[in-house]
């Protein structure tokens, strides 16, 4: 399959008390970008939340938001954190040792401190298995998502394969007619300039100039080029580098083909091949 860098997916686990959104989305990018939003108490399980991503995805700007909303008729036993709170205490006198003025913390302060007032809580083996579970699902989502618009963007890229295949075939049988047409033309000039009837001189001359516009070599390496083009997409996974540098170089051919013509219907055929190739280099940036 061939995966665009474009792509969306949601799930939703409803736990004792909470429910466990994860969510992903991404756009094109150069390399693999993965960020994290997800709340402070969940930020243990992102070393193995990126190794599954990690482990999916080669390319693209990912986003993975992961939150935890209450359930409206769960039950909430409001309780003092233990931990948090010896660890105010600690950090509190501290702080009276290093300046004595400060005042302290009031009644106020410590119940607004994070996370010192909770409700019952989902351990973190069990909420690291959750997340897990809920990624895996999303990731297949996401993955068929990418999948659909892979295909999408294939489609459009062999079209545009089929149209330059058709601009080459224009100019491959119509290069022996552009050729002989020069040589005449060629000919007669030469025999001009030079007023004499050395015909074995004047053959040479004209010999060495038709292998500068001869375009044989470029229409083979074009046709080997989009031949490949289109093994690349039929073979599918992480193939936008490759399709990327394919591009360069049906380019650089397109160039040749435009600077050799003599012809204005082959000057033509290098132009819209290459208004071809920009447009499926630009489809190309999406693609993994």
């Amino acid at each position: 399959m061939i995966y665009s860098m474009t792509g969306f997916a949601s799930a939703t686990r409803e736990l004792a008390t909470a429910a466990l959104n994860v969510e992903l989305r991404s756009v094109n990018h150069r390399y693999l970008d993965l960020q994290f939003r997800l709340p402070e108490d969940l930020r243990p399980l992102e070393p193995g939340l990126r190794e599954i991503i990690v482990a999916r995805l080669q390319r693209g700007k990912i986003e993975c938001r992961i939150g935890l909303n209450p359930l409206p008729n769960a039950p909430q036993t409001l309780d003092l954190n233990n931990d948090v709170l010896k660890q105010l205490r600690a950090l509190s006198e501290k702080l009276r040792v290093a300046w004595p003025s400060v005042p302290g913390l009031t009644a106020s302060d410590i119940l607004r401190w994070p996370g010192m007032l909770g409700s019952e809580t989902v351990p973190l083996d069990e909420m690291r298995a959750a997340c897990h579970e809920a990624l895996h699902d999303v990731l297949e989502d996401f993955t068929e998502s990418r999948a659909r618009e892979g295909e999408k963007l294939k489609a459009l890229l062999l079209e545009r394969v089929a149209a330059m295949e058709q601009q080459v075939a224009i100019v491959a049988p119509r290069m022996p007619q552009v050729i002989a047409a020069f040589q005449e033309k060629l000919a007669a000039r030469l025999r001009e300039a030079m007023a004499a009837s050395d015909d074995e001189r004047v053959r040479q001359e004209i010999t060495l100039f038709v292998n500068r516009i001869d375009v044989d070599e470029e229409l083979s390496r074009l046709a080997t080029h989009l031949g490949e083009v289109k093994r690349i997409l039929d073979a599918g996974g992480a193939v936008g580098k490759r399709l990327d540098f394919l591009m360069q170089e049906l380019n650089r051919e397109a160039n040749t083909l435009g600077s050799k013509s003599v012809d204005i219907q082959v000057t033509k055929v290098s132009l819209e091949l290459k208004l071809l190739i920009e447009q499926m280099r630009e489809q190309i940036q999406n693609i993994e």
